[in-house]
């Protein structure tokens, strides 16, 4: 007789493997880095939240980074693919900040949707100006939660999430931001 399950040490994958979930999302394990859970608790929803609309940004800069057009095409390609890579590298900081806290990150992009507070794009090709211009609203959504969050998780002593959010969100944001402003001024290439 024949089995299609592998034996105890067999070379065959146990594939299509179900499990019970063992931590609910929104919520914090206790771990001993001084931080009480109602701070730990608090800065998980918060980064989260940053967390959520960052992955959003990165996936705007990616698209914009695909459908650019027109004269300034070849810049503005590079500039935001290498500000997409520079997301990506803040995501993941964002989401090992609140797994080293205890939390679950959020990381399922139908969850991320869910909690996001940037709008969603059209599906289709806009005018350069206007793709610029979302992604400057985007920027300044996440700067505006992040400075908030920054103030607040200071009331719960939380110097590492301050840390991340100054030195990482805020002041990579800040930058991109002022990158992506200077190519909406109005002025020619030109002088006649």
């Amino acid at each position: 007789m024949t089995t299609d399950l592998p034996t105890p040490h067999s070379s065959q994958p146990r594939l299509h493997q179900k499990g019970e979930v063992i931590q609910k999302f929104g919520t914090v394990k206790q771990f001993p880095i001084a931080l009480t859970h109602d701070a730990r608790m608090y800065s998980c929803q918060r980064l989260n939240q940053v967390l959520a609309d960052t992955q959003i940004l990165y996936g705007l800069y990616k698209k914009h980074h695909w459908l650019m057009r027109g004269a300034t095409f070849y810049q503005l390609h590079l500039v935001l693919d290498k500000h997409a890579s520079e997301q990506l590298d803040i995501i993941d900081t964002l989401a090992e900040r609140v797994q080293s806290l205890g939390g679950v990150a959020v990381g399922d992009p139908r969850h991320v949707a869910e909690i996001t507070s940037i709008p969603r794009p059209p599906n289709g090709v806009e005018e350069v100006p206007a793709m610029l211009s979302r992604l400057l609203e985007a920027h300044e959504t996440i700067l505006i939660d992040a400075h908030d969050a920054t103030a607040r998780t200071a009331e719960f002593g939380d110097d590492g999430t301050i840390d991340l959010l100054v030195s990482q969100v805020i002041r990579t944001g800040e930058r991109q931001a002022w990158f992506l402003a200077e190519h909406l001024v109005d002025t020619p290439l030109v002088r006649a």
